[in-house]
């Protein structure tokens, strides 16, 4: 038996609103005297589709996340292209959500809706792009502190990465396994899979500048735990040139332009120390006192 929307009074037969059919009332009365709170939310499906499509969600999550109680309605008529469409949307309001309030709900909700589009990517036979979205709800859950169900996630999007040939998924998987890995100790393995993670990078099916300099600036600092110089010291030059075109290209000084010079620092300092020298050269106490500011 359901409640009336104005009175709360259980009836079994109420009349529901005949515009967005999401609210029942007495009778007239009652949706006379519900009007003025209901008439915000007074809206065909039509015209939520609409809206949610027109709206930028940098600038309208807030329009979009509104809406979000009507998505199972919205999706009722749609094939698996248009359900994967809708949930990216609303995935992408919460992200975007979360970029501006920091809110852990956000988060847990993108992990919700990656999963349920992963299944729906699943049946689409889209693979990289269930992949890359099971990485995502990853990362979200890693950022939770939720590391079992991440490194869970990872495991999956890798072993669809490796069953189908996409290195873009590789290398993200090994990625967030590698820094799983680090995390908890397990220095040699961390450095293995980020290792490979490397590799993937120029077999990518598309360039991604920021996963490059994710993963060098992991790959780094895993190198640094395990003493690894000799191996880190090629890898410093690519990261700093890596750096410094995305510093370019954003127009500012961006965190892993100063990682990278931190970085350099850093191995100029164990290699003056382990070098027997007359003094050290001229650009390591450069990047020094430029980190040390």
């Amino acid at each position: 038996m359901s409640s009336c929307s104005n009175c709360g009074k259980q009836r079994a037969a109420l009349k529901r609103c005949s515009r967005c059919k999401q609210v029942s009332y007495c009778g007239a009365e009652c949706q006379n005297a519900a009007w003025k709170g209901h008439k915000k939310r007074c809206v065909t499906l039509d015209e939520v589709v609409e809206r949610v499509n027109a709206a930028n969600l940098r600038r309208d999550w807030r329009e979009v996340l509104k809406w979000e109680g009507r998505m199972e309605e919205m999706m009722e008529n749609y094939t698996d292209a248009g359900c994967n469409a809708i949930l990216a949307l609303f995935a992408g309001a919460h992200g975007w959500a979360f970029n501006s309030t920091g809110s852990k709900d956000h988060s847990l909700s993108i992990v919700r809706l990656g999963t349920r589009r992963a299944e729906v990517l699943s049946k689409m036979q889209r693979f990289r792009d269930q992949g890359q979205t099971l990485c995502v709800a990853a990362d979200q859950l890693l950022s939770l502190g939720n590391r079992e169900e991440s490194a869970g996630y990872f495991q999956r999007a890798r072993k669809i990465a490796e069953g189908h040939g996409f290195f873009s998924v590789e290398c993200r998987s090994c990625l967030g396994l590698g820094k799983l890995a680090r995390e908890e100790g397990r220095d040699d393995e961390a450095v293995e899979l980020m290792r490979n993670a490397l590799v993937c990078l120029p077999l990518c099916e598309e360039e991604d500048t920021i996963m490059e300099l994710n993963v060098l600036l992991e790959f780094t600092s895993a190198l640094f735990d395990t003493r690894a110089i000799d191996e880190v010291e090629p890898l410093v030059a690519r990261y700093l040139e890596a750096a410094k075109a995305d510093s370019e290209k954003q127009g500012r000084l961006g965190f892993s332009k100063l990682h990278s010079l931190y970085t350099s620092a850093r191995l100029h300092e164990v290699l003056c120390t382990c070098t027997p020298r007359v003094g050290p050269p001229s650009h390591c106490s450069a990047l020094a006192f430029h980190h040390d500011r």
